[in-house]
């Protein structure tokens, strides 16, 4: 077992949640994400706040332990561990609900963050090294398995702009291994961190990376494919500018974030392979450390 997690005085169940949690609470605090919820606001949003998704990120904690500990039961990617961590699924989607009231505030979290938690306690028990793209790998594994628990009946935002427009999604993504996260955000994070610039103007250079890629269907739904346009070539605008470290870059930061605001459009696909990336940046970091 990973030496860190020998002295840490948490389970590798624990820490991997507590791991998952806080990147929910890096991501949303991060600032200025162009018309999402962060430190100045609710961005495009009138039914979220700051507060509002930090509470939903710190009630996700059982889940996460919870599918932690399925992957330590089964030891292995299989069918019934894919169907055991689509029930924690609904269940922690259910929880936040309550919590929230009924405002959805991390339901695609849930399955993207739920899947590679899922993976790195497999990795962590098999005594195998965390890197982003190992844990991507067996988290794909794992969404390529069908559910057959999956309720019929369940008709979210995201699905309802794949049948419309035909593009794909979040479950699609998983299926790829998350390329989004390790051909743009990453590499982007990495980059941005050779220049020398402060973190978060680093993260939020990865975010924009992704937002320049992602067929973000949380925008789709909200704005359609021009608004989806929209995103991406003002996301990949801000880089080509030199990203968020420099003063060109952050004016049209800002003007994206207008465009976004005046047709009411979040990217929170976007945003939530943002928190996505931050866990496993994070857990491949510590790994490291540790060994």
């Amino acid at each position: 077992m990973n030496a860190l997690l020998k002295t840490t005085g948490f389970n590798t169940a624990e820490f991997l949640a507590d791991m998952a949690v806080q990147a929910l609470i890096d991501e949303v605090n991060l600032t200025p994400k162009p018309a999402l919820v962060d430190q100045r606001g609710s961005g495009a949003h009138d039914d979220l706040s700051l507060e509002l998704m930090e509470l939903s990120a710190q009630c996700l904690f059982p889940m996460f332990k919870a599918m932690a500990e399925a992957a330590e039961l089964h030891g292995d990617v299989c069918t019934a561990l894919r169907e055991d961590i689509g029930q924690l699924g609904r269940y922690g989607e259910h929880r936040m609900l309550q919590v929230t009231q009924g405002v959805n505030t991390h339901r695609g979290a849930i399955w993207s963050i739920g899947l590679v938690v899922t993976s790195a306690a497999l990795t962590l028990l098999n005594q195998q090294r965390c890197t982003v793209e190992g844990l991507c790998k067996t988290a794909s594994e794992l969404a390529r398995i069908e559910d057959q628990f999956v309720p019929k009946q369940l008709h979210t935002h995201g699905q309802q702009a794949r049948q419309k427009f035909g593009v794909n999604g979040a479950k699609q993504q998983a299926q790829q291994g998350f390329p989004v996260i390790t051909q743009y955000g990453l590499a982007q994070l990495h980059r941005s961190r050779v220049r020398g610039i402060p973190e978060s103007l680093a993260r939020l250079d990865a975010l924009l990376a992704m937002m320049g890629q992602l067929t973000d269907t949380c925008v789709i739904h909200r704005a359609g494919l021009e608004g989806l346009h929209k995103m991406q070539v003002g996301a990949q605008h801000v880089l080509a500018l030199g990203g968020c470290s420099t003063a060109q870059g952050q004016q049209r930061l800002s003007q994206l974030e207008q465009d976004l605001l005046a047709i009411r459009a979040s990217a929170g696909g976007a945003a939530d392979l943002l928190a996505t990336l931050l866990f496993l940046d994070s857990i491949e970091k510590h790994h490291w450390k540790s060994s």
